[in-house]
């Protein structure tokens, strides 16, 4: 009998390690023998200038992800792991509705002081670019903290990234 496929969107604040333990998720899911893909949501949404309305180019990704998700999918994808932020429940609803799939939402946690000092190592040598996501990482927390988005919640500081991804999976419940 042919597996139903799922997905799982990794979220949580900026440097907090979305993108790496979303791609050692994936490590677990091959090493188990489980057709997947992985997908950092980010990517989707790179272009610039983004619409007046739309700083951070929502309405892209979601076009972008319908078309993404539907290829893995067709390609044998049985899971579907993604990597990104989601700020509401309506975007966890149009996350949904494009994948096609039952979502699964993680949010990674980490306390302020260690997500800082993991995006100044990330932006050394781009102080611009620090500045803005050092900004943004309390206050996405935040609206993290009000929006509850997530099924379940992993410490991101519980171990390396495949240590953090094993936690991951246990309780996606895959």
């Amino acid at each position: 009998m042919p597996h139903v496929a799922e997905a799982l969107l990794i979220t949580g604040t900026v440097g907090v390690g979305k993108t790496s333990v979303a791609d050692a998720v994936g490590d677990v899911l091959s090493g188990a023998g489980v057709p997947n893909a992985v997908i950092d949501v980010d990517w989707l949404r790179r272009a610039w200038p983004a619409p007046p309305g739309d700083p951070f180019n929502g309405a892209l990704t979601l076009r972008n992800l319908r078309s993404v998700a539907a290829n893995f999918l067709a390609a044998g994808a049985q899971r579907l792991v993604l990597a990104g932020v989601i700020e509401s429940r309506a975007d966890r609803a149009g996350y949904a509705e494009v994948l096609g799939v039952p979502l699964t939402v993680c949010r990674l946690h980490a306390a302020l002081p260690e997500v800082r000092e993991r995006l100044r190592a990330r932006h050394t040598n781009d102080p611009q670019s620090l500045a803005w996501h050092l900004d943004r990482a309390g206050e996405l927390a935040s609206i993290l903290d009000a929006a509850q988005v997530e099924d379940y919640n992993v410490d991101a500081c519980a171990g390396s990234p495949e240590q953090v991804a094993a936690l991951v999976v246990k309780g996606w419940d895959v």
